[in-house]
């Protein structure tokens, strides 16, 4: 019997061992499968727009929405969101950028003094010329406020005489009524000064910022006499006006009356001399001081990036006008750098119920190819003036473009955009630039009222934008306490 036991013993122990490897076996492939799901690529990436100076907005964001997916068990692993900033500043002081929306010195020189200027010289007379067309336009943008004094028209005869019947009025763009008109004839010319025909008008001081249309009109249906641009001096008063229908590339306004081009001249006086003598003489010091504000600005968000890790920075100076650059550089960095399947955008002003998004992704199976997801704008008016003015789309509508708070493409498409990045015009701002580019690709639309285009807050949203940190705060604390980012029931009565 000690001999068996013996005999068996060892048996015994083989059998218990083979036991525990197999045991161990099956726990070991299940710590591969747990890891593999911890360290499974993320599904979604998120890129966030976002301006250097929105600290507030970024720190709404990550304590909000950004930071419910951090703390989730799932969506943590499924979602990576990077908030898209560009690496420079503007060197331009704001009170000495042309406008608010990019990164361009309001070119002005030192004015001589507030004596009436003329917008135009003709030093002969064969440059003019017939113009073919009974109607002209000359689109301009106020740099500096200015009031116009007198309208002209070009004579229409070899002895500077007038025989024609023309109207000259001045209009605010996107207005119907003109601010000031003037009407000549052959029994009323005006006062001939240089070779134009000038009458006085009602004077009116136009804001910086104003954008208007002078606009010619024979009343009889003759062709107005136009003048060649290379053969006569333009003086825009040392820069307090930019004449758009004489800049090359320029576009006319959406709302201009005849085709582009000069039947006459107007005069005008520099409103407030002094004070824009003094306004340029701070320029230095403005300069100063706001590279300094720059340089401070850089080593806080240098610092809020290290402890965060969570902001791409790309190299284009921030400004709005810049922002479907920052996209595309952002593109090129994701498909180099990142994992994902499909691309979600926003920006930082905006509220994105995350569970919602996520929900629909996985219940319609949106994981495809060639996939844009988004609430679509059709047929969208291109605008020409203001924030935002288009001067490089010559259509009058747009493609089928993507309100901007949020929209989700497919990896493939991300990958296009990167690939051709260098070669994609920005136009004016990146919801209508993706409209553009996109349509030279074609995919397939999804589209969802989810992506709310304006400011509002429904129950079933995906997306909603423009609100404030503190707003993006409340709807989160409303979700939080009852499910409803538009307010709990208590509060909303």
């Amino acid at each position: 019997m000690r001999s068996l036991a013996l005999l068996l013993c060892p048996c015994a122990v083989a059998v218990a061992l083979h036991l525990w490897l197999l045991a161990n076996r099956a726990a070991f492939f299940l710590d591969l499968q747990d890891s593999d799901q911890q360290l499974r690529a993320p599904e979604v990436l998120v890129g966030v727009l976002s301006a250097r100076h929105h600290h507030a907005l970024r720190a709404a964001i990550r304590d909000t929405w950004l930071g419910y997916l951090r703390e989730h068990p799932q969506f943590r692993q499924r979602v990576q969101v990077k908030f898209i900033v560009g690496r420079h500043g503007c060197a331009i002081p704001e009170e000495d950028l042309e406008d608010p929306y990019s990164c361009i010195l309001l070119n002005i020189t030192e004015p001589a003094d507030s004596q009436e200027l003329e917008v135009l010289t003709v030093q002969h007379g064969s440059a003019l010329g017939p113009s073919n067309v009974s109607v002209l336009s000359l689109d301009f943008k106020v740099l500096h406020p200015l009031v116009v004094t007198r309208l002209g028209v070009f004579p229409d005869g070899p002895a500077q005489e007038l025989h024609g019947n023309i109207t000259v009025k001045l209009f605010q763009v996107d207005q119907e009524e003109p601010v000031v008109t003037a009407r000549f004839s052959a029994i009323s010319t005006g006062t001939n000064v240089n070779g134009v025909w000038y009458k006085p008008v009602e004077q009116f001081i136009l804001p910086r910022g104003f954008e208007g249309s002078l606009v010619w009109e024979s009343l009889d249906s003759a062709s107005l006499t136009t003048v060649d641009i290379s053969r006569v001096q333009l003086n825009t008063g040392g820069g307090v006006l930019r004449l758009s229908a004489v800049a090359e590339g320029t576009l006319p306004h959406r709302s201009a009356r005849g085709l582009p081009g000069l039947a006459g001249g107007f005069t005008f006086t520099i409103y407030d001399v002094e004070a824009l003598s003094e306004m340029l003489r701070g320029r230095p010091t403005r300069r100063e001081r706001h590279a300094a504000r720059l340089e401070e600005e850089g080593e806080e968000l240098e610092r809020e990036s290290r402890r965060h890790g969570d902001i791409v920075f790309v190299d284009v100076v921030d400004t709005y006008r810049n922002v479907p650059s920052k996209l595309l550089q952002f593109y090129k960095w994701s498909v180099r750098r990142a994992d994902f399947s499909l691309f979600l955008k926003t920006d930082d002003d905006c509220y994105i119920d995350v569970d919602a998004v996520l929900m629909k992704i996985d219940r319609k199976q949106l994981k495809r190819n060639n996939f844009w997801w988004g609430n679509f704008r059709q047929s969208w008016a291109v605008d020409r003036v203001g924030k935002w003015q288009e001067l490089e789309y010559a259509s009058p509508a747009y493609p089928a473009f993507a309100c901007g708070s949020g929209y989700v493409v497919s990896r493939d498409l991300v990958q296009w955009l990167a690939d051709n990045g260098d070669k994609l015009k920005a136009y004016q701002g990146e919801d209508v630039s993706m409209g553009i580019w996109m349509a030279a690709v074609g995919p397939q639309k999804y589209q969802d009222p989810g992506w709310l285009c304006e400011k509002d807050c429904q129950r079933n949203m995906l997306s909603s934008p423009q609100h404030s940190a503190q707003e993006l705060r409340s709807m989160w604390a409303c979700r939080t306490a009852c499910g409803d980012a538009c307010g709990c029931p208590r509060a909303r009565r």
